[in-house]
């Protein structure tokens, strides 16, 4: 297999998922020429510069920061079908359009490079009747190439390769999307809308019948198909209302022209309130009216008999939600099929039906049962996927449950199970040796590509042999907060330590644990890793906190921030290498031992801060000091040496605004991390390089860096200076007086206490004035109250 290499790609189609497919190939640094129609009036470019500029207003954000727009260049056809010459991958995401599609081939044909890789992004149609439009010798490099909607961050590509796609193509580009662009690939088969569309639209239909039959109102059923069962909060109909009325329906209608001897094909069609409410140009939340709509503060939900909105409520029955929060899977079926209740024959009719079409239909649209799990919950969103879902359950007892229903005439299709759901002894789909293949009757290993060696903790399905971080490896110290451990295969000498604690929050046990693993690998190991499943830390234990300020134990409170003090110095200044790996959630205190580690690697979807003021209180566990060191470090290499205040402004805003970095890219933006750092795409990867990282550290004769002394400080006048913004923040009733008193502390903590200006200090002096500023705001009864409201309610109180 050769490497793929992609120096500069295009993207064709600026709409809304071809620029936000070219803004992730930007956030990967990969050079895009985004082309489209020549506008009509003005600037030829003037559709793509408008799609560019929209980049910059979506929430979620495409950008990993908004300075990766400067990786994508705006195109049209008329000027510009040259570039393509220079591109090693062109993905073509214009409309659903087959005689489009076709004529914009034969446009683009005569510029594209031997060796560039061309992909269509279409969701539907025949990659095969696609590759018709392109000359012979660009088919072997022709193939579909799905994502998911948003691109940044669903997880999900399908690809799909026609009967001349050359294989070697397939196996580079699976293996650069999966590293480079961190996704999940599906290999899909050339059928109507591939693996996860035709399931989920399925699955979207399915609900809607059982809406109607069920008499059931559209807020219900999302309250029913949401969370409580393994979905996203969005559900069914506002999932609906977010893709597209009109997307959806044009989904619905591919597989209602392209599936015509689908034994479900009756019900491919647009409820005709679904096609009243796109004729009347509510299409969902890009129109901010569909299914749902948002009258001033109130959620209002269409209601069919009245023809009309009413407020949103979605109320499950009280039996029916004790049914829901059974924990045994075969229980809880067995209990929603015999509940009369009309929310629990919904909720079992939409679960059979789904296992129905998916056992059918495997053989026709995925290789097998593991890649069709996977698309559900890469592409939906899905907790688990419907062969999962179904073996959990009981296989057997399921299948029987089923097969009953169909003779019975209660299911949506007449047709048979397929003989192999049926066998008996069988106990599922997904076993040690592999996930089942309809149409190879056999159980299929994983990929054996070598990108996924990088993955030593991958995704697995439910009935797969499946390593478990917490039990896997060779356990090397260990107490009540952390595990110090390490893969003999892959280096025995490269240590892990990973929190115990829920959500990985630090307390008391941690901060012993940490410094206790990181003393342990000073004497025995070549480095360590700061490694855990998401969230990295969602910082302080604030129940001990808490509880701790109840009982009035301040000194205990400060015993404990000293010793949050010592434990990130100990990261920062161990005799090993220390590399934080980090995925999710690095808030307050885990932000600040990201901050001292001595190597950062990062997953793309890192979301980092410094958020202790939204409980009254500021960084103390080294934040502020480390910001006033780099301060200091910052300045040195600056025109004005000892002019630390340029440096310090920006951060005195994120900590007093508690903003967190959406991106690593940000993390290295904010100053939490450093350029020099590593960002991933695919966090799955982490471990694996976090280890090696720290191996080459400790190779190339690591050393840690010298305590810092000799800090020149802002002090007094860097005070003074940021305590003017506050002061005409709390004059125009922006902040309340103890958001001042907050802010304040963070200032005189960032500044080095209040000396004179330039005073050189040492880094003890600074954790000394942050320690003790930290416990005057936890003597105060506003800071008091706001830790109880965050952990009652686990949202910020304004006080």
């Amino acid at each position: 297999m050769n490497k793929l290499i992609v120096k500069k790609a295009a993207v064709l189609g600026a709409g809304v998922m071809g620029a936000q497919i070219a803004a992730h190939l930007a956030n990967a640094n990969v050079p895009v020429v985004l082309f489209d129609l020549p506008a009509k009036e003005g600037d030829k470019n003037g559709i793509v510069k408008k799609a560019l500029d929209g980049l910059k207003k979506l929430d979620p954000a495409p950008l990993a920061s908004k300075g990766k727009l400067k990786f994508i260049d705006a195109a049209n056809y008329d000027e510009h079908l040259p570039l393509l010459a220079e591109c090693d991958l062109i993905i073509e995401a214009i409309a659903e359009r087959m005689d489009w599609k076709n004529d914009l081939y034969a446009k683009i044909a005569p510029h594209i490079g031997a060796d560039a890789i061309v992909a269509s992004n279409t969701s539907g149609l025949s990659m095969n009747a696609l590759a018709q439009g392109l000359p012979e010798a660009i088919r072997p490099r022709f193939c579909g190439i799905h994502f998911f909607n948003p691109p940044r961050y669903m997880h999900l590509v399908e690809i799909i390769g026609t009967q001349s796609t050359d294989a070697g193509t397939l196996d580079a580009l699976e293996t650069w999307l999966s590293s480079r662009l961190g996704k999940g690939v599906i290999r899909a088969l050339d059928t109507p809308n591939f693996v996860a569309n035709r399931i989920g639209v399925f699955s979207i239909l399915a609900v809607m019948h059982h809406t109607q039959a069920f008499g059931l109102g559209f807020d219900e059923v999302d309250a029913l198909t949401g969370p409580k069962i393994g979905r996203p909060k969005s559900a069914t109909y506002r999932t609906a209302d977010v893709v597209g009325l009109d997307t959806l329906a044009h989904v619905v209608k591919t597989m209602q022209d392209t599936l015509p001897n689908d034994p479900w094909h009756a019900y491919f069609t647009t409820p005709a309130w679904l096609q009243a409410l796109i004729g009347q140009g509510a299409l969902g939340q890009k129109t901010r009216c569909g299914i749902f709509r948002k009258q001033g503060k109130e959620i209002q939900v269409l209601d069919l008999a009245a023809q009309d909105y009413r407020k949103s409520a979605g109320e499950i029955a009280a039996d029916v939600d004790a049914i829901l929060k059974m924990r045994n899977p075969a229980d809880k079926f067995a209990a929603l099929r015999a509940c009369p209740h009309p929310q629990a024959q919904f909720l079992w009719a939409i679960f059979r039906d789904i296992f129905h079409y998916a056992a059918v239909q495997l053989e026709s649209v995925a290789d097998n049962a593991r890649d069709l799990d996977f698309a559900m919950r890469w592409g939906f969103g899905w907790a688990q996927g419907p062969f999962e879902t179904w073996q959990a359950a009981g296989w057997s007892d399921i299948a029987q449950a089923v097969a009953a229903d169909i003779a019975a005439g209660k299911s949506m299709s007449r047709v048979a199970l397929p003989a192999w759901a049926l066998e008996s002894g069988r106990t599922g789909v997904h076993t040690a040796e592999g996930s089942y293949s309809a149409s190879k009757n056999a159980y299929v290993p994983r990929s054996t590509l070598p990108v996924y060696q990088r993955q030593l903790f991958p995704e697995r399905v439910l009935g797969e042999t499946a390593l478990n971080p917490e039990k896997t490896g060779e356990t090397l110290f260990e107490n009540d907060g952390v595990r110090l451990w390490c893969l003999p295969a892959v280096d025995r000498k490269i240590g892990i330590i990973s929190f115990k604690s829920k959500m990985h929050t630090i307390g008391d046990e941690v901060l012993d644990g940490l410094i206790a693993a990181v003393r342990h690998a000073e004497t025995t190991l070549d480095g360590v890793v700061v490694w855990h499943e998401a969230p990295f830390a969602v910082g302080a234990n604030l129940q001990q906190v808490g509880e701790a300020c109840a009982a009035g134990q301040f000194d205990k409170l400060e015993e404990t921030v000293e010793k949050f003090q010592r434990a990130s110095q100990t990261l920062k200044y161990a005799q090993v290498p220390t590399v934080a790996a980090v995925q999710g959630m690095a808030l307050g205190g885990g932000c600040e031992f990201v901050m001292h580690a001595g190597k950062r690697v990062m997953a793309l979807e890192s979301y980092v801060g410094l958020v202790e003021a939204g409980v009254g209180l500021i960084p103390a566990g080294g934040g502020c000091k480390e910001f006033a060191v780099r301060a200091a470090e910052w300045a040195a290499q600056s025109a004005t040496p000892g002019e630390v205040f340029n440096f310090l402004q920006p951060v005195f805003q994120t900590i007093a605004m508690a903003k967190v970095a959406k991106s690593a890219v940000e993390v290295v933006e904010m100053g939490f991390a450093k350029p020099s750092d590593t960002i991933l795409f695919n966090a799955n990867e982490l471990l694996f390089v976090a280890i090696k990282e720290a191996r080459a550290m400790a190779d190339a004769g690591y050393a840690p860096p010298p305590m810092a002394r000799g800090i020149p400080v802002a002090g007094k006048n860097g005070i003074a200076t940021l305590e003017m913004m506050l002061v005409n923040m709390k004059e125009g009733g922006m902040i309340s007086a103890h958001d001042y008193k907050v802010a304040k502390s963070a200032a005189i903590a960032l500044c080095g206490g209040e000396v004179e200006t330039g005073s050189l200090v040492d880094e003890e002096w600074l954790i000394t004035v942050e320690r003790r500023l930290f416990v005057e705001l936890l003597k105060t009864p506003e800071t008091q109250a706001r830790i109880k409201h965050m952990l009652e309610t686990g949202k910020p109180l304004r006080n």
